[in-house]
Protein backbone atom coordinates (compact mmCIF):
# COMPACT_ATOMS: atom_id res chain seq x y z
CA UNK A 1 0.00 0.00 0.00
CA UNK A 2 1.50 3.34 -1.15
CA UNK A 3 2.33 5.98 1.79
CA UNK A 4 1.72 8.85 -0.17
CA UNK A 5 -1.69 9.89 1.11
CA UNK A 6 -0.72 9.51 4.98
CA UNK A 7 2.70 11.35 4.04
CA UNK A 8 0.78 14.44 2.04
CA UNK A 9 -1.40 14.77 5.39
CA UNK A 10 1.39 14.59 8.25
CA UNK A 11 3.34 17.45 5.61
CA UNK A 12 0.14 19.06 5.47
CA UNK A 13 -0.12 18.86 8.99
CA UNK A 14 3.29 19.65 10.09
CA UNK A 15 3.74 22.94 7.67
CA UNK A 16 0.86 24.51 7.73
CA UNK A 17 1.10 28.27 8.46
CA UNK A 18 -1.78 30.33 8.99
CA UNK A 19 0.45 33.79 8.37
CA UNK A 20 3.28 34.62 5.79
CA UNK A 21 5.83 32.32 5.11
CA UNK A 22 8.97 31.41 3.08
CA UNK A 23 8.23 28.12 0.37
CA UNK A 24 11.71 26.12 0.44
CA UNK A 25 10.27 23.54 -2.04
CA UNK A 26 7.73 20.37 -2.64
CA UNK A 27 8.30 16.80 -0.48
CA UNK A 28 9.94 14.35 -1.79
CA UNK A 29 9.10 10.47 -1.20
CA UNK A 30 10.30 7.38 -2.74
CA UNK A 31 11.79 9.81 -5.33
CA UNK A 32 8.38 10.91 -6.47
CA UNK A 33 7.45 14.54 -5.60
CA UNK A 34 4.97 15.41 -3.96
CA UNK A 35 3.67 19.02 -5.27
CA UNK A 36 0.60 18.95 -2.44
CA UNK A 37 3.61 18.38 -0.04
CA UNK A 38 4.33 22.12 0.89
CA UNK A 39 8.02 22.24 2.71
CA UNK A 40 7.85 25.95 4.06
CA UNK A 41 8.57 28.14 7.13
CA UNK A 42 6.32 30.75 9.16
CA UNK A 43 7.76 33.97 8.51
CA UNK A 44 7.63 35.53 11.80
CA UNK A 45 9.72 32.45 12.83
CA UNK A 46 12.20 33.00 10.60
CA UNK A 47 14.19 35.37 13.95
CA UNK A 48 14.48 31.40 15.35
CA UNK A 49 17.92 31.04 13.59
CA UNK A 50 19.14 28.30 11.02
CA UNK A 51 21.49 26.37 9.27
CA UNK A 52 22.07 25.96 5.96
CA UNK A 53 24.65 23.02 5.26
CA UNK A 54 26.22 20.62 2.92
CA UNK A 55 29.16 19.58 0.88
CA UNK A 56 30.68 21.70 -1.60
CA UNK A 57 28.35 22.00 -4.67
CA UNK A 58 25.13 20.51 -3.06
CA UNK A 59 22.63 23.66 -3.72
CA UNK A 60 23.75 25.54 -0.16
CA UNK A 61 24.24 29.02 -2.06
CA UNK A 62 21.20 28.76 -4.22
CA UNK A 63 19.18 27.76 -1.34
CA UNK A 64 20.27 30.90 0.58
CA UNK A 65 19.75 33.01 -2.67
CA UNK A 66 16.06 31.79 -2.62
CA UNK A 67 15.36 32.40 1.14
CA UNK A 68 16.91 36.28 0.52
CA UNK A 69 15.18 36.50 -2.60
CA UNK A 70 11.25 35.66 -0.95
CA UNK A 71 12.44 37.62 2.48
CA UNK A 72 12.85 40.85 0.98
CA UNK A 73 9.68 40.27 -1.41
CA UNK A 74 7.99 40.30 1.75
CA UNK A 75 9.50 43.64 2.80
CA UNK A 76 12.62 41.97 5.39
CA UNK A 77 15.65 43.20 4.93
CA UNK A 78 18.61 40.53 4.49
CA UNK A 79 22.40 40.38 4.68
CA UNK A 80 24.71 37.98 3.39
CA UNK A 81 28.31 37.91 2.38
CA UNK A 82 28.76 36.57 -1.10
CA UNK A 83 32.39 35.18 -1.10
CA UNK A 84 32.62 33.04 -4.92
CA UNK A 85 30.52 36.22 -5.74
CA UNK A 86 27.48 34.38 -7.49
CA UNK A 87 25.15 36.26 -5.24
CA UNK A 88 25.17 39.50 -6.79
CA UNK A 89 23.28 38.14 -9.23
CA UNK A 90 19.95 38.98 -7.15
CA UNK A 91 20.09 42.06 -8.70
CA UNK A 92 19.31 40.54 -12.35
CA UNK A 93 16.19 38.68 -13.39
CA UNK A 94 16.63 34.92 -14.08
CA UNK A 95 16.40 33.63 -17.51
CA UNK A 96 13.68 32.99 -19.11
CA UNK A 97 14.31 29.47 -20.18
CA UNK A 98 16.62 27.08 -18.56
CA UNK A 99 17.42 25.07 -15.61
CA UNK A 100 15.47 27.34 -13.35
CA UNK A 101 12.08 27.06 -15.23
CA UNK A 102 12.84 23.45 -15.65
CA UNK A 103 12.45 22.89 -11.52
CA UNK A 104 9.66 25.21 -11.07
CA UNK A 105 7.48 23.14 -13.70
CA UNK A 106 8.55 19.98 -12.23
CA UNK A 107 7.33 21.45 -8.87
CA UNK A 108 4.07 22.64 -10.60
CA UNK A 109 5.03 25.74 -9.90
CA UNK A 110 5.21 29.17 -12.60
CA UNK A 111 8.10 30.55 -12.88
CA UNK A 112 8.72 34.70 -12.79
CA UNK A 113 12.21 35.74 -13.36
CA UNK A 114 12.46 38.56 -11.26
CA UNK A 115 15.38 41.22 -10.01
CA UNK A 116 15.87 42.45 -6.47
CA UNK A 117 17.46 45.08 -4.69
CA UNK A 118 20.92 44.71 -3.82
CA UNK A 119 23.29 46.78 -2.15
CA UNK A 120 27.22 45.86 -2.88
CA UNK A 121 29.67 46.36 0.03
CA UNK A 122 33.01 45.40 0.26
CA UNK A 123 35.59 45.20 3.31
CA UNK A 124 37.55 48.70 3.04
CA UNK A 125 36.77 48.46 -0.33
CA UNK A 126 38.74 45.58 -1.14
CA UNK A 127 37.35 45.24 -4.44
CA UNK A 128 33.57 46.17 -5.96
CA UNK A 129 31.29 47.50 -3.61
CA UNK A 130 30.85 50.43 -1.04
CA UNK A 131 33.64 50.44 1.43
CA UNK A 132 32.90 48.99 4.67
CA UNK A 133 35.38 50.23 7.73
CA UNK A 134 35.26 49.62 11.49
CA UNK A 135 37.80 51.71 13.58
CA UNK A 136 40.15 49.66 15.90
CA UNK A 137 38.30 51.07 19.08
CA UNK A 138 34.95 49.70 18.27
CA UNK A 139 36.40 46.81 16.79
CA UNK A 140 37.21 45.60 20.19
CA UNK A 141 40.09 43.65 21.91
CA UNK A 142 38.12 39.84 21.71
CA UNK A 143 37.43 40.43 17.64
CA UNK A 144 41.03 41.96 17.63
CA UNK A 145 42.39 39.20 19.20
CA UNK A 146 40.76 36.50 17.04
CA UNK A 147 41.58 38.34 13.49
CA UNK A 148 45.34 38.57 14.98
CA UNK A 149 45.13 34.90 16.18
CA UNK A 150 46.31 35.76 19.29
CA UNK A 151 46.56 33.25 22.41
CA UNK A 152 44.91 34.09 25.86
CA UNK A 153 48.08 35.93 27.14
CA UNK A 154 47.88 38.10 24.48
CA UNK A 155 44.02 38.84 23.73
CA UNK A 156 44.13 39.52 28.01
CA UNK A 157 46.92 42.26 27.10
CA UNK A 158 45.03 43.74 24.17
CA UNK A 159 42.00 44.29 26.47
CA UNK A 160 44.30 46.22 28.82
CA UNK A 161 45.57 47.92 25.63
CA UNK A 162 41.95 49.00 24.90
CA UNK A 163 41.36 49.80 28.45
CA UNK A 164 44.25 52.25 28.34
CA UNK A 165 43.40 54.06 25.57
CA UNK A 166 39.40 54.26 26.38
CA UNK A 167 40.71 55.82 29.75
CA UNK A 168 43.38 58.18 28.09
CA UNK A 169 41.03 59.49 25.32
CA UNK A 170 43.36 58.23 22.93
CA UNK A 171 40.78 57.09 20.01
CA UNK A 172 42.30 53.63 17.85
CA UNK A 173 40.87 54.31 14.07
CA UNK A 174 42.98 52.59 12.48
CA UNK A 175 46.03 50.05 12.49
CA UNK A 176 48.74 53.14 12.48
CA UNK A 177 47.31 54.27 15.79
CA UNK A 178 47.29 51.19 17.39
CA UNK A 179 51.10 50.59 16.42
CA UNK A 180 52.01 53.91 17.66
CA UNK A 181 50.30 53.18 21.17
CA UNK A 182 52.17 49.46 21.14
CA UNK A 183 55.27 51.61 20.44
CA UNK A 184 54.56 54.15 23.13
CA UNK A 185 53.90 51.49 25.82
CA UNK A 186 56.78 48.98 25.04
CA UNK A 187 59.26 52.19 24.59
CA UNK A 188 61.03 53.54 28.26
CA UNK A 189 58.18 56.48 28.28
CA UNK A 190 55.58 54.07 28.11
CA UNK A 191 56.54 51.27 29.79
CA UNK A 192 55.45 52.06 33.31
CA UNK A 193 52.16 53.63 31.95
CA UNK A 194 49.81 49.69 32.48
CA UNK A 195 51.29 49.23 36.07
CA UNK A 196 48.41 50.35 37.38
CA UNK A 197 45.74 47.85 35.73
CA UNK A 198 48.53 45.40 35.26
CA UNK A 199 51.27 45.15 33.21
CA UNK A 200 52.22 44.16 30.24
CA UNK A 201 55.43 42.30 29.12
CA UNK A 202 57.51 43.60 26.19
CA UNK A 203 57.70 40.07 24.85
CA UNK A 204 53.74 40.35 24.00
CA UNK A 205 53.80 43.82 23.02
CA UNK A 206 56.59 42.47 20.44
CA UNK A 207 54.52 39.60 19.36
CA UNK A 208 51.49 41.56 18.98
CA UNK A 209 53.43 44.12 16.64
CA UNK A 210 54.59 41.21 14.53
CA UNK A 211 51.37 39.87 14.44
CA UNK A 212 50.18 43.30 13.19
CA UNK A 213 52.23 43.67 10.24
CA UNK A 214 50.57 40.51 8.75
CA UNK A 215 47.51 42.09 9.33
CA UNK A 216 48.31 45.50 8.03
CA UNK A 217 49.62 43.28 5.07
CA UNK A 218 46.30 40.88 4.46
CA UNK A 219 43.61 43.99 4.52
CA UNK A 220 43.18 45.48 7.74
CA UNK A 221 44.78 48.76 6.43
CA UNK A 222 41.66 49.01 4.65
CA UNK A 223 38.98 47.66 7.12
CA UNK A 224 40.45 49.70 9.96
CA UNK A 225 39.42 53.35 10.15
CA UNK A 226 36.92 55.72 9.43
CA UNK A 227 34.07 56.61 8.03
CA UNK A 228 33.15 53.59 10.10
CA UNK A 229 29.71 51.67 8.58
CA UNK A 230 26.66 52.15 10.54
CA UNK A 231 24.93 48.92 10.68
CA UNK A 232 21.36 50.82 9.94
CA UNK A 233 22.40 51.31 6.72
CA UNK A 234 21.78 47.07 7.09
CA UNK A 235 17.93 47.44 7.55
CA UNK A 236 16.76 49.84 4.91
CA UNK A 237 13.86 49.22 2.56
CA UNK A 238 13.16 50.11 -0.89
CA UNK A 239 11.00 52.10 -2.10
CA UNK A 240 8.84 49.31 -3.48
CA UNK A 241 8.27 47.83 -0.01
CA UNK A 242 10.72 45.29 -0.56
CA UNK A 243 13.50 44.78 2.02
CA UNK A 244 16.95 45.81 0.89
CA UNK A 245 19.21 43.24 0.17
CA UNK A 246 23.37 44.08 1.51
CA UNK A 247 25.33 41.55 -0.07
CA UNK A 248 29.08 41.75 1.10
CA UNK A 249 31.61 41.29 -1.68
CA UNK A 250 34.31 38.74 -0.83
CA UNK A 251 36.01 37.34 -4.18
CA UNK A 252 38.74 39.68 -3.27
CA UNK A 253 39.38 38.64 0.22
CA UNK A 254 38.46 35.03 0.10
CA UNK A 255 42.04 34.01 0.35
CA UNK A 256 42.02 36.33 4.08
CA UNK A 257 39.24 34.01 6.15
CA UNK A 258 40.25 34.87 9.15
CA UNK A 259 39.77 39.00 8.11
CA UNK A 260 36.36 38.41 6.50
CA UNK A 261 34.77 36.44 9.06
CA UNK A 262 35.91 37.87 11.82
CA UNK A 263 34.63 41.42 10.13
CA UNK A 264 31.22 39.73 10.20
CA UNK A 265 31.11 39.12 13.46
CA UNK A 266 31.53 42.75 14.19
CA UNK A 267 28.87 43.21 11.81
CA UNK A 268 26.79 41.30 13.70
CA UNK A 269 27.82 42.13 17.31
CA UNK A 270 26.93 45.59 16.05
CA UNK A 271 23.70 44.87 15.87
CA UNK A 272 23.04 43.37 18.68
CA UNK A 273 24.57 46.30 20.83
CA UNK A 274 22.44 49.01 18.73
CA UNK A 275 18.95 47.45 18.30
CA UNK A 276 16.47 47.90 20.33
CA UNK A 277 14.75 44.74 22.38
CA UNK A 278 11.33 44.32 20.09
CA UNK A 279 10.28 41.07 21.13
CA UNK A 280 8.35 38.73 18.43
CA UNK A 281 7.67 40.39 15.34
CA UNK A 282 4.84 39.03 12.73
CA UNK A 283 8.47 39.80 10.53
CA UNK A 284 12.17 40.68 11.26
CA UNK A 285 13.69 43.07 10.98
CA UNK A 286 16.85 41.37 9.34
CA UNK A 287 17.99 37.90 8.51
CA UNK A 288 21.78 37.89 8.47
CA UNK A 289 23.32 35.38 6.41
CA UNK A 290 26.57 33.75 7.41
CA UNK A 291 28.84 31.85 5.33
CA UNK A 292 31.68 29.95 6.03
CA UNK A 293 30.96 29.78 10.05
CA UNK A 294 33.28 27.07 10.34
CA UNK A 295 36.02 29.93 10.00
CA UNK A 296 34.51 31.74 13.26
CA UNK A 297 34.53 29.02 15.35
CA UNK A 298 38.03 27.46 14.32
CA UNK A 299 40.68 28.68 16.49
CA UNK A 300 38.32 30.64 19.07
CA UNK A 301 39.01 31.40 22.81
CA UNK A 302 36.47 30.17 25.78
CA UNK A 303 35.54 34.23 26.49
CA UNK A 304 34.91 34.68 22.52
CA UNK A 305 32.69 31.44 22.02
CA UNK A 306 30.89 32.99 25.41
CA UNK A 307 29.73 35.84 23.31
CA UNK A 308 29.01 33.97 20.35
CA UNK A 309 26.49 32.27 22.19
CA UNK A 310 25.37 35.12 24.23
CA UNK A 311 25.07 37.35 20.71
CA UNK A 312 23.40 34.36 18.65
CA UNK A 313 20.50 33.53 21.91
CA UNK A 314 19.68 37.37 22.60
CA UNK A 315 19.34 39.18 18.93
CA UNK A 316 16.43 37.15 18.30
CA UNK A 317 14.60 39.46 20.79
CA UNK A 318 15.91 42.45 18.75
CA UNK A 319 14.18 40.86 15.26
CA UNK A 320 17.33 39.67 14.19
CA UNK A 321 17.31 36.03 12.76
CA UNK A 322 21.06 33.95 11.67
CA UNK A 323 21.86 31.66 9.35
CA UNK A 324 24.80 29.75 9.33
CA UNK A 325 26.25 28.38 6.31
CA UNK A 326 28.90 26.01 6.40
CA UNK A 327 29.35 22.05 4.99
CA UNK A 328 28.67 19.96 8.10
CA UNK A 329 26.25 20.66 11.09
CA UNK A 330 29.53 19.95 13.70
CA UNK A 331 31.48 23.02 12.40
CA UNK A 332 29.55 25.32 14.34
CA UNK A 333 29.67 25.28 18.43
CA UNK A 334 27.06 23.09 19.77
CA UNK A 335 25.88 25.76 22.03
CA UNK A 336 25.20 27.63 19.05
CA UNK A 337 23.78 24.99 17.18
CA UNK A 338 21.31 24.14 20.06
CA UNK A 339 19.71 27.54 19.20
CA UNK A 340 19.37 27.10 15.20
CA UNK A 341 16.03 25.46 14.79
CA UNK A 342 14.98 26.57 10.79
CA UNK A 343 17.89 24.00 9.33
CA UNK A 344 18.08 22.84 5.55
CA UNK A 345 20.38 20.00 5.20
CA UNK A 346 22.09 19.21 1.97
CA UNK A 347 23.91 16.53 0.97
CA UNK A 348 26.43 15.02 3.47
CA UNK A 349 29.09 12.50 1.49
CA UNK A 350 30.94 9.67 3.70
CA UNK A 351 33.60 8.80 1.98
CA UNK A 352 35.94 8.52 5.06
CA UNK A 353 36.08 6.98 8.39
CA UNK A 354 35.53 10.70 9.76
CA UNK A 355 32.93 11.61 7.17
CA UNK A 356 30.82 8.69 8.65
CA UNK A 357 30.91 9.95 12.17
CA UNK A 358 30.31 13.50 10.84
CA UNK A 359 26.61 11.71 9.15
CA UNK A 360 25.73 10.39 12.36
CA UNK A 361 26.67 13.27 14.48
CA UNK A 362 24.17 15.56 12.52
CA UNK A 363 21.51 13.01 12.34
CA UNK A 364 21.73 12.77 15.70
CA UNK A 365 20.40 16.74 15.73
CA UNK A 366 17.34 16.07 13.94
CA UNK A 367 13.82 14.66 14.71
CA UNK A 368 13.50 11.39 13.64
CA UNK A 369 11.12 10.41 11.05
CA UNK A 370 8.50 7.86 10.00
CA UNK A 371 9.17 8.16 6.04
CA UNK A 372 13.09 8.23 5.76
CA UNK A 373 15.89 6.76 7.22
CA UNK A 374 18.40 9.59 7.33
CA UNK A 375 21.89 7.60 7.59
CA UNK A 376 20.45 6.31 3.97
CA UNK A 377 18.55 10.12 3.14
CA UNK A 378 21.62 12.37 3.44
CA UNK A 379 24.31 11.10 1.48
CA UNK A 380 21.93 10.41 -1.50
CA UNK A 381 20.26 13.29 -1.74
CA UNK A 382 20.89 15.42 -5.32
CA UNK A 383 21.77 18.78 -5.98
CA UNK A 384 19.48 20.96 -4.98
CA UNK A 385 17.31 18.72 -2.38
CA UNK A 386 18.01 19.03 1.25
CA UNK A 387 16.70 17.31 4.70
CA UNK A 388 14.43 19.69 5.97
CA UNK A 389 12.98 20.50 9.14
CA UNK A 390 11.57 24.05 10.47
CA UNK A 391 10.09 25.67 13.37
CA UNK A 392 6.40 25.51 13.38
CA UNK A 393 4.00 28.68 14.21
CA UNK A 394 3.79 27.11 17.37
CA UNK A 395 7.02 26.50 18.11
CA UNK A 396 7.25 23.02 17.32
CA UNK A 397 9.92 21.81 15.56
CA UNK A 398 8.41 19.77 12.54
CA UNK A 399 9.32 16.41 10.87
CA UNK A 400 12.29 16.27 8.34
CA UNK A 401 11.10 16.39 5.14
CA UNK A 402 13.03 15.18 2.03
CA UNK A 403 12.78 18.20 -0.05
CA UNK A 404 13.44 19.36 -4.11
CA UNK A 405 14.11 22.85 -3.23
CA UNK A 406 12.67 26.02 -5.49
CA UNK A 407 14.70 27.85 -7.85
CA UNK A 408 15.11 31.52 -7.27
CA UNK A 409 13.48 34.05 -9.64
CA UNK A 410 17.16 36.00 -10.06
CA UNK A 411 19.98 34.82 -11.80
CA UNK A 412 22.33 32.13 -10.87
CA UNK A 413 25.29 33.53 -11.42
CA UNK A 414 27.39 36.60 -10.66
CA UNK A 415 25.73 40.60 -12.04
CA UNK A 416 27.38 42.09 -14.85
CA UNK A 417 29.09 45.89 -13.38
CA UNK A 418 29.05 45.42 -9.21
CA UNK A 419 31.29 48.30 -9.22
CA UNK A 420 29.22 51.00 -11.15
CA UNK A 421 26.09 49.43 -8.99
CA UNK A 422 28.14 50.72 -6.18
CA UNK A 423 29.17 53.70 -7.28
CA UNK A 424 25.54 54.66 -7.89
CA UNK A 425 24.23 54.11 -4.26
CA UNK A 426 23.51 56.66 -2.42
CA UNK A 427 25.73 55.23 0.48
CA UNK A 428 28.90 55.88 -1.68
CA UNK A 429 28.71 59.34 -0.60
CA UNK A 430 28.53 58.40 2.80
CA UNK A 431 31.13 56.23 3.01
CA UNK A 432 33.31 56.21 -0.26
CA UNK A 433 36.07 58.43 1.07
CA UNK A 434 38.23 57.60 3.59
CA UNK A 435 38.68 60.13 6.44
CA UNK A 436 41.41 60.53 8.94
CA UNK A 437 40.94 62.65 11.72
CA UNK A 438 43.10 63.17 14.57
CA UNK A 439 43.58 60.06 17.09
CA UNK A 440 46.02 58.29 18.97
CA UNK A 441 48.45 58.59 16.72
CA UNK A 442 48.26 62.27 16.64
CA UNK A 443 48.14 62.42 20.25
CA UNK A 444 51.07 60.31 21.31
CA UNK A 445 53.49 62.28 18.83
CA UNK A 446 52.52 65.86 20.52
CA UNK A 447 52.17 63.56 24.24
CA UNK A 448 56.23 63.36 23.56
CA UNK A 449 56.97 66.46 22.52
CA UNK A 450 55.74 67.47 25.10
CA UNK A 451 57.68 65.54 27.51
CA UNK A 452 61.05 66.18 25.28
CA UNK A 453 60.57 69.89 25.76
CA UNK A 454 59.60 69.43 29.32
CA UNK A 455 63.14 67.49 30.04
CA UNK A 456 64.95 70.10 27.72
CA UNK A 457 63.66 72.98 29.88
CA UNK A 458 64.09 70.84 33.48
CA UNK A 459 68.19 70.52 32.08
CA UNK A 460 68.18 74.14 30.92
CA UNK A 461 67.14 75.10 34.72
CA UNK A 462 67.55 72.80 36.92
CA UNK A 463 65.94 74.03 40.19
CA UNK A 464 64.24 71.15 42.74
CA UNK A 465 60.62 72.87 41.08
CA UNK A 466 61.49 72.04 37.59
CA UNK A 467 63.26 68.57 38.41
CA UNK A 468 59.89 67.82 40.04
CA UNK A 469 58.03 68.57 37.32
CA UNK A 470 59.70 66.49 35.03
CA UNK A 471 59.86 63.64 37.02
CA UNK A 472 55.90 64.07 37.29
CA UNK A 473 55.73 64.35 33.40
CA UNK A 474 57.61 61.38 32.79
CA UNK A 475 55.32 59.50 34.97
CA UNK A 476 52.55 60.57 33.00
CA UNK A 477 52.01 63.92 34.91
CA UNK A 478 50.63 65.82 31.47
CA UNK A 479 47.89 67.69 30.13
CA UNK A 480 46.21 64.84 29.34
CA UNK A 481 46.25 63.74 33.04
CA UNK A 482 44.91 66.85 33.87
CA UNK A 483 41.99 66.80 31.80
CA UNK A 484 40.84 63.48 33.06
CA UNK A 485 40.96 64.69 36.50
CA UNK A 486 38.48 67.45 35.46
CA UNK A 487 35.23 67.23 35.49
CA UNK A 488 34.85 66.77 31.70
CA UNK A 489 37.50 63.93 31.59
CA UNK A 490 35.98 62.44 34.46
CA UNK A 491 32.62 62.53 32.43
CA UNK A 492 34.26 61.28 29.24
CA UNK A 493 34.93 57.54 31.53
CA UNK A 494 32.00 57.95 32.67
CA UNK A 495 30.05 57.23 29.51
CA UNK A 496 32.82 54.80 28.21
CA UNK A 497 31.43 51.28 27.74
CA UNK A 498 32.22 48.31 26.48
CA UNK A 499 29.26 45.51 25.50
CA UNK A 500 29.76 42.12 24.06
CA UNK A 501 33.47 41.23 22.02
CA UNK A 502 34.52 44.12 24.24
CA UNK A 503 33.14 46.48 21.12
CA UNK A 504 33.25 50.45 22.07
CA UNK A 505 30.01 51.94 22.87
CA UNK A 506 29.85 55.67 24.65
CA UNK A 507 26.19 57.11 25.68
CA UNK A 508 25.00 58.99 23.18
Amino acid sequence: MSAKPEFTTAMAEAYAVEGPYVDFGRGVLDDETIVEAIVRAPLSMMNRHGLIAGATGTGKTVTLQVIAEQLSAQGVSVFTADVKGDLSGLSVPGAAEGPAPKRMSRLGLPYEPAAFPVEFLSLGGIGPGVPVRATVSDFGPQLLAKILDANDTQADSLALLFRFADQHGLPLLDLTDLRALLTYLGSEDGRDALQGIGGVAPQTIGVLLRSLVALEDGGGTELFGEPQFDVADLLRVAPDGRGVISCLELPAVQDRPRLFSTALMWLLAELFEELPEVGDLERPKLVFFFDEAHLLFNGATKPFLESIVQTVRMIRSKGVGVFFCTQVPKDVHEDVLAQLGNRVQHALRAFTPDDAKALRAAIATYPKSDFYDLEELLPALGIGEAAVTILSESGVPTPVAHTKMRAPASRMGPADDVAAAAKASPLWAKYGTREDRESAREKLAARLEQQAKAEAAADAKPTERSREAARATKKGGNVLTDFLKSTAGRSIQREILRGVFGLFKAKR
